[in-house]
């Protein structure tokens, strides 16, 4: 008689009955862990805009704040060769000027618009709420970044938000 080689079907069985328990145990921490990546890049991304601002006010006092969020990234891809201007400031990338990065969703709104604008909030919402994440975060002009446990500011920012700490 011959000796038989290999694994039994039940060998084969175990094995991937322990690999799918493995699994089920880590994709959970996993999608907790990208929610958590995306929640601080969008906490972030809203210090870089609160940072271009305060840059963008400095250097452009007729104007104030910027009119919108691509008014302060490199709209045209022309920043090492031009000089920036209020509609092409070069202070944050072309991703978040646009509005959408890491699974968040930016709104930018002027609060106090005329000649000069002086006051803006903006927020930055989960694209997928549960999914990318499941806090949403905002500013005022103060730079103060503050936090909504939940999903719920929809590109609006109650002066009760609380402060992150």
């Amino acid at each position: 008689m011959r000796k038989q080689r290999g694994f039994s079907l039940i060998e084969l069985l175990i094995v991937v009955a322990i690999i799918l328990i493995i699994a089920a145990i880590a994709i959970p921490n996993l999608l907790r862990a990208r929610i958590a990546a995306n929640e601080s890049a969008a906490a972030s991304g809203i210090r870089t805009i609160d940072t271009a601002e305060v840059a963008f006010y400095s250097t452009y006092p007729s104007t104030g704040y910027s009119a919108t969020l691509k008014d302060l990234s490199d709209q045209g891809n022309s920043c090492p060769g031009t000089a920036p201007t209020p509609v092409n400031a070069c202070l944050i990338d072309n991703v978040l000027g646009l509005g959408v990065k890491s699974g968040y969703t930016y709104t930018y709104t002027p609060t106090k618009p005329g000649a000069i604008i002086v006051g803006y909030q903006v927020s930055a919402d989960p694209s997928n709420p549960g999914q990318t994440g499941v806090r949403s975060f905002c500013s005022f002009e103060d730079a103060v970044v503050r936090f909504s446990p939940s999903t719920a500011l929809k590109g609006t920012c109650p002066a009760a938000t609380a402060p992150l700490q």
